[in-house]
């Protein structure tokens, strides 16, 4: 059974920092490409960075692009969400998700497998 279990998040100040973790199992980890995904209160799934199965590549949305950076160790079968500076509308809930691919993808409806997600606050 593939398992992927967030943490990390919590609350934050404006222009703070947190890191994600997301550890996976029950799959060969190496064979697939990595997403986080996010969720704002009241709002739609977001895809914000992708990295593929052995890190040689990451992809982020715009809104999140120069402020967060999207890392893996395969050893350990983890990803890794650095996010710095980090703003009121980075709130939400963030989610790694995977689908039988060793790149990475934006089309979060294709996604095959979800964690359960990890709450990041951000407010003064």
């Amino acid at each position: 059974e593939i398992q992927l279990v967030e943490s990390g998040g919590g609350l934050v100040q404006p222009g703070g920092s947190l890191r994600l973790s997301c550890a996976a199992s029950g799959f060969k980890f190496d064979d697939y490409g990595m997403n986080w995904v996010r969720q704002a209160p009241g709002k739609g799934l977001e895809w914000i960075s992708g990295i593929t199965w052995n890190g040689d590549k990451t992809y982020y949305s715009d809104s999140v692009k120069g402020r967060f950076t999207f890392t893996r160790d395969n050893a350990e079968n983890t990803v890794y969400l650095q996010m710095n500076s980090l703003k009121p509308e980075d709130t939400a809930v963030y989610y790694c998700a995977i689908r039988d691919d060793p790149d990475c993808s934006d089309a979060v409806e294709d996604y095959d497998s979800w964690g359960q997600g990890t709450q990041v606050t951000v407010s003064s």
